[in-house]
């Protein structure tokens, strides 16, 4: 049986924590969750548009969010904050102030360096997603990544494209695995992601599990 369900739901409160902590009435619910999502699209879009090394990877590899009554708190993990912090000393005050569009609420920003960047889902998918625009053949983008992964210290990795794959007519799903992704096992901690990428040929999906420890 095919039933599929995602790996970071699945182990929320064993290996996995939330990344949005806030509480809210029923009625505030979808407002603070439309907040949430605003908030993402706004740092990922800044930036996207004012950031990017020569692998074409932004480096966010994860925003968490903590809401209290009079503050919302913003931590970006990044793997390449360099970038972000001494390319223009305003330009951590510039995403606040972007960001401050979309909340009511006082704003705090905090960006921190994470050790290992390729130990990350969404920083994988991002370099997959660079070498796929520049016409990289997809099987060895997938490979690339996976030595990418394995330099990093992890146990094992999988990764999948899905879509019209070299620009073939019929869309088909490709995966690679290296190492162990033990999917059934709530105790291990799986880090996984899931990245849409437009191409030339349209929109390709790619999927990546992470075997951390």
């Amino acid at each position: 049986m095919g039933q599929k369900i995602n790996p970071l739901g699945f182990r929320l409160g064993t290996t996995q924590s939330h990344d949005s902590l806030w509480f809210a009435q029923p009625t505030n619910y979808s407002n603070n969750l439309q907040e949430d999502k605003k908030i993402r699209d706004c740092i990922t879009n800044y930036i996207e548009k004012n950031i990017k090394i020569s692998s074409g990877v932004e480096g966010i590899a994860r925003i968490k969010i903590q809401k209290r009554i009079d503050l919302i708190q913003i931590i970006i993990y990044m793997g390449f904050p360099k970038l972000l912090i001494e390319g223009k000393p305003r330009r951590i005050e510039e995403l606040q102030m972007n960001v401050q569009k979309y909340v009511h609420r006082k704003l705090n920003i905090a960006i921190t360096r994470i050790s290992n960047a390729y130990r990350h889902p969404n920083i994988l998918a991002e370099f997959i997603a660079g070498q796929l625009k520049n016409r990289v053949s997809f099987r060895k983008a997938m490979k690339k990544a996976i030595e990418l992964t394995e330099q990093a210290g992890t146990k094992g990795v999988q990764v999948q494209i899905a879509g019209r794959i070299d620009g073939k007519e019929i869309a088909r799903v490709e995966w690679i695995r290296e190492g162990r992704v033990p999917l059934q096992t709530i105790r291990a901690k799986i880090d996984y992601c899931s990245y849409p990428v437009r191409t030339i040929y349209g929109i390709l999906g790619i999927k990546v599990w992470i075997f951390v420890n």
